[in-house]
């Protein structure tokens, strides 16, 4: 995307009016609903770095899906910054509508309310944690528990006749505040804000029972979050109640789920309007709403969510083209003069635009301001991403108080953020992440052979039940028995290695898929270099991730094909749709640069301006105590070179994960990094230290690290030697796990005391049939030991089949040579420690466990 050159039509115009603020920036738009499975799941890093302020998500010991059982997300979620856990109590039961057992309404209430009970005192023996729980006694009533079906109270809407529902608020909200006269209640959680929600407040202020905090879905668009909160703040003014806090506690559709383009549109209202709201629960529980991928990765909505959780400062007015209106471009800005910055997102809309800032105060940003551009892409439901690509780094001038940076080439999947600071510094500019990228769509392939079937429209404003996908479209045909042969034609600019990605999906249940899991298919380069390549599973039809290779292509056209059949290779196995392909030329160097002055900073920690030479327009100057964190991104569990440049004498600790490293180095230093997202953080300890950026590059091989394949350890119980084709060396271990009399057992090596990266290998593909529309994956966990020592609990996240294996990595400390390190597993108990899940729901077993490697994680002292 470049600066405008083309004559034509005006462009669309967004326009950030940094002089008129809007209230301080409030960040409630990253909530998730069912997005935490349990500790680990996503890890505390992924979560902590999506800044979400509340998560809802079901009663402990519930039977409505897999994981998220309240009580256990909470004390991870309060520790990576989150501030309330909204308690959905119906989710305790199986089914939706909901199955509360009892033959009468009478008796099926009793039973809710003892459910109420119960969750109230689990909860009061939590101590502190306990500020942090909100209740949500019913959930959607006017289509459950008191709408006109086989499971409702009487079979009669409480639209039509409220009083059942109403005198069924009023006893859950008293048994609640008798028992907790300190607890939050939040309602009514209808699907809509119907009008007569009207009457239900009138009646909760009539009887004192009104709702601490009201709540409501707006499974609709972003123009009704605009509308509806501000019909409900005329309703509260006219019945004299609050202002009392909003939690929209779901939101957005499965189409807009996962897309940039389509979340900053969200995001705008919800900001806007200076409320709290939960992404909606589409799919899988513990990937907060398809933006987490595995365990510890990011895809591209992760990063929009990061991005928006850095605001810091003011809001101020945003004057869309077209506003309040979806599919169109929108955003959301805030100034924070202290840091002299500004910083828009936006997206939504295809083609050329002009964002232009007025207001720009002289006295905080100078007569020239440097501008930076970044896009952050749509990598599918399960595609991992790198940090947003830098498009733009330059300076502009300030015109009368405005500055424009004109745009061309805008993906209406992408969101962007534009960084405002005062220039002339003699900052560099630098140039953009990628030299060249394209798309290829598969729908506009070649195909010879037979079985092909072009798919779609798939997700669009008209069917937003449906998975987004590039163009719309996608093809199928490679599967087993298939000769088929999807043919693109490229054209690159200039000779050189470039990276491909395949965007592409299998329904891990499919017919063809089960088998095998992920399915293979060959790829060839004008008909030469052969490779085989492995497509990503998803949990339904039409999700998208992608697999990655490199390819080296002379300058000029191509072909590109993806085949069933390779006479040297083999056939395909399995069934895959494919989206489309991408290709990018990188720079040469490889190393990702992260700036400090737009890192997160914290403990007084201040952006200064009064730097030449720095590598920005600006550094982050440090007291004692102060931090700031950089987000960064590495491709996989390993040993990445990692410096953080700063200016002047000062002092630091770094940390990762964390994990305390020891001081901040003059030079790169070799750490362990996982695979996804790392929290990097310099921590001052002298009394100015100034940062200038963080730097992350590949591996120097300088890590010790070694490999242990699973079925060379001790195995006891039922923990057996077991074939699987993508396992390394065709075999892993399974059975491990229903006690821990069934254990794996490895001896392994290191070469200095301290902490060590223990990265295992594993698959699991437990999934037990669902209730309804979420496919309910279970997360297996291993009781992992070393030397004897106690155990620590680690989640494993499905991976859609046991043939299709991933890596976790897990701290752990090791002494100097031999150590044991023993993998077992049981059934955790409810919150009674009696009694069990009868529905599945809590898996007995450890993941099939491939291969563990070791690692320290820093180079740390000279080897014992």
């Amino acid at each position: 995307m470049d600066a405008v050159t083309a004559e034509g039509p005006a462009p669309d115009q967004l326009v950030i009016d940094l002089g008129t603020e809007t209230g301080p920036f409030h960040g409630g738009a990253s909530g998730t609903l069912y997005g935490l499975y349990g500790d680990g799941v996503p890890s505390r890093v992924v979560v902590e770095g999506m800044y979400p302020r509340t998560v809802t998500t079901k009663a402990q010991d519930g039977a409505q899906h897999p994981g998220g059982d309240a009580l256990e997300i909470l004390p991870p979620f309060v520790a990576a910054g989150g501030k309330d856990v909204y308690v959905y109590l119906p989710d305790f039961h199986r089914g939706f509508p909901y199955e509360w057992p009892g033959a009468t309404g009478e008796e099926r209430l009793a039973g809710h309310l003892d459910v109420i009970r119960r969750q109230v005192e689990h909860v009061l023996t939590l101590g502190e944690l306990r500020s942090h729980i909100v209740y949500v006694p019913f959930n959607e009533p006017e289509g459950n528990m008191f709408g006109e079906g086989e499971w409702s109270y009487d079979g009669v809407s409480w639209r039509t006749e409220p009083a059942p529902y109403f005198a069924a608020w009023e006893a859950a909200h008293r048994l609640i505040k008798d028992l907790d006269p300190a607890a939050r209640v939040a309602g009514p959680n209808t699907c809509i804000l119907y009008p007569e929600v009207r009457d239900f407040l009138e009646f909760a202020k009539s009887r004192d029972v009104l709702p601490d905090i009201v709540t409501w879905h707006e499974l609709s668009s972003p123009a009704e979050v605009r509308t509806n909160i501000a019909k409900y703040r005329d309703l509260e003014r006219e019945l004299g109640i609050g202002p009392l806090p909003v939690n929209i506690n779901e939101y957005a559709h499965n189409y807009h789920v996962s897309v940039p383009g389509q979340m900053i549109q969200w995001i705008a209202a919800i900001e806007e309007s200076k409320v709290d709201a939960d992404l909606a629960y589409w799919n899988i529980a513990g990937n907060l709403n398809d933006s987490a991928v595995e365990a510890n990765k990011a895809n591209g909505q992760w990063w929009l969510y990061n991005a928006y959780g850095q605001l810091t400062g003011n809001t101020v007015r945003v004057v869309a083209p077209h506003p309040n209106v979806q599919y169109t471009l929108q955003g959301v800005a805030a100034l924070d003069r202290e840091k002299r910055q500004a910083r828009a997102l936006f997206g939504g809309a295809d083609g050329p635009a002009d964002l232009v800032f007025t207001g720009v105060d002289a006295e905080v940003f100078g007569a020239v301001v440097h501008v930076r551009l970044v896009e952050i892409p749509w990598t599918g439901q399960v595609g991992s991403a790198e940090q947003p690509l830098r498009l733009r780094d330059e300076e502009l001038p300030v015109l009368d108080g405005t500055v424009t940076v004109g745009l061309t080439g805008l993906d209406a999947m992408s969101a962007y953020q534009v960084i405002l600071s005062p220039g002339g510094n003699g900052a560099a500019s630098l140039p953009p992440s990628v030299r060249w990228r394209r798309t290829y769509e598969a729908e506009d392939a070649t195909w010879t052979g037979g079985g092909y079937s072009l798919n779609g429209p798939e997700g669009s404003p008209s069917a937003v039940d449906r998975f987004a996908t590039s163009g719309g479209y996608h093809v199928g045909g490679l599967r087993t028995g298939s000769d088929g042969v999807l043919a693109f034609d490229i054209e690159v600019p200039q000779d050189g290695t470039y990276d491909l990605m395949v965007f592409a999906g299998s329904h891990n249940l499919a017919d063809l898929v089960r088998e095998q899991g992920p399915t293979n298919v060959f790829l060839r380069v004008d008909g030469e270099d052969p490779r085989e390549l492995r497509l990503p599973l998803g949990y339904k039809r039409a999700v998208w991730g992608h697999t990655d290779t490199r390819v080296r292509l002379t300058a000029g056209r191509h072909r590109i094909t993806l085949a069933a059949q390779d006479p040297g290779l083999g056939v395909t196995k399995g069934d895959a749709l494919v989206d489309k392909l991408d290709l990018v030329l990188r720079e040469e160097d490889e190393t990702a640069l992260y700036d400090a002055e737009f890192a997160d900073l914290g403990g007084g920690a201040r952006v200064s301006h009064a730097h030449r030479g720095a590598s920005g327009p600006a550094v982050a100057v440090l007291p004692r105590g102060g931090t700031v964190t950089f987000w960064a991104h590495a491709a996989d569990d390993g040993e990445a070179s990692v410096t953080v440049d700063v200016l002047g004498p000062g002092e630091g600790v770094l940390s990762v994960n964390g994990e305390e490293i020891g001081r901040v180095e003059r030079g790169a230093v070799p750490l362990f990094l996982a695979g996804g997202i790392n929290k990097i953080t310099v921590t001052g300890t002298s009394d100015r230290l100034i940062v200038d950026r963080l730097r992350v590059a590949p591996s120097r091989g300088l890590l010790p690290t070694s490999g242990y394949a699973a079925e060379a350890g001790l195995l006891t119980g039922t923990a057996r030697v077991t074939g699987y084709l993508y396992a390394n060396g065709g075999k892993a271990v399974d059975g491990v796990g229903a006690g821990p009399a069934n254990a794996l057992s490895l001896t392994v090596t290191a070469d200095r005391a301290g902490r060590h990266a223990l990265t295992v290998r594993y698959s699991n593909g437990e999934q037990p049939s669902s209730t309804h529309y979420n496919p309910d994956p279970v997360c297996r966990h291993a009781d992992l030991s070393v030397n004897g020592g106690p155990a620590q609990r680690v989640l494993f996240p499905t991976t859609f089949h046991f043939n299709n294996f991933w890596t976790l990595a897990v701290p752990v400390t090791l002494r100097p040579g031999l150590n044991t390190v023993t993998f077992t597993a049981d059934e955790l108990p409810d919150f009674d420690g009696d009694t069990g899940n009868a529905y599945g729901r809590r898996s007995a077993y450890a993941p099939v466990i491939d291969q563990v490697t070791v690692t320290p994680l820093t180079a740390g002292e000279e080897p014992v």
